[in-house]
């Protein structure tokens, strides 16, 4: 099977590093979903498996093997992959025109889906000639194991039925969902987070025991506000604002503390300072 992905960020390499590591995958492109962007994305998955390498998970004939199936490039390298994944920026807008874009050039045989973590299929998908399917990974990809495979109205079954069988030759749980704001994990989580952001706004606990609390008293493996750092608090904050558009429901309305951060650029782990610094 060939794959394209387009988006070199934070999740684009990481898919492209889940599949360069499955035995079905012939060739992963990662594509940058803009020319600007400053990496094309191969030297974090570079990182990311010297890393395994140094605790004994990897050795180096396998990673050379799975680098071997990675090509890095434009746009136009999808032309002919059997699934296409978009992983850009969680923006309605800049998703549509990629689509489009990808539209006229890939086969027609390519299965498009989308890696939004909120944003509606259906939206997403207008104005192209063929169905998409919502293919939301986590983050870390490599990590975690589930993948929500989202069908909007006029997803074919089938194509769900195939790309929840992708999700499994490549080592990940899939749960089928009908389209709906934050789909199932993110429309329970993220109102969480942004409780949390609203309890250590107030005052009442220290983001460090808000967190242990939570971690030892509902036994979550990390705490709400070291996730939202981990997620990125503008993904937190963009996620949220879907919702409150989706449902007209003031409970996804967005906490100041969490808004004033994201302005001040205070994302979290990726810019280094988010509740913790990092």
């Amino acid at each position: 099977m060939i794959i394209a992905i387009i988006g070199t960020g934070t999740l684009g390499p990481a898919i492209a590093q889940v599949f360069a590591q499955c035995e079905k995958t012939e060739k992963v492109y990662l594509c940058k979903g803009r020319e600007t962007s400053e990496s094309d994305g191969r030297d974090k998955i570079e990182r990311a498996f010297e890393k395994l390498a140094a605790k004994g998970k990897l050795t180096q004939e396998e990673i050379n093997r799975y680098l071997g199936k990675i090509l890095v490039g434009g746009k136009e390298h999808a032309k002919d992959a059997d699934l296409l994944i978009e992983a850009v920026a969680e923006n309605l807008e800049v998703k549509q025109k990629l689509f489009r874009e990808m539209d006229a050039i890939c086969d027609s045989h390519t299965i498009f889906a989308t890696n939004t973590s909120s944003l509606p299929i259906q939206s997403i998908g207008r104005g192209i000639r063929r169905p998409l399917v919502g293919m939301h990974f986590f983050n870390p990809a490599p990590v975690m194991k589930l993948v929500e495979v989202i069908a909007a109205d006029d997803t074919p079954q089938d194509m769900v039925a195939q790309v929840m069988e992708i999700a499994r030759n490549i080592g990940k749980t899939p749960v089928e969902v009908r389209e709906a704001p934050g789909f199932v994990v993110n429309r329970i989580l993220i109102p969480m987070i942004n409780e949390a952001v609203g309890i250590y706004a107030e005052g009442v606990a220290s983001a460090g025991d808000i967190d242990t609390a939570m971690k030892l008293g509902a036994n979550q493996p990390m705490g709400p506000l070291a996730l939202g750092d981990l997620i990125g608090l503008d993904v937190v904050l963009a996620i949220l604002d879907v919702m409150l558009k989706e449902t007209g429901d003031n409970r996804y309305l967005p906490q100041p503390m969490l808004k004033k951060m994201v302005r001040e650029g205070k994302l979290g782990r990726k810019t280094g300072e988010g509740f913790y610094p990092y």
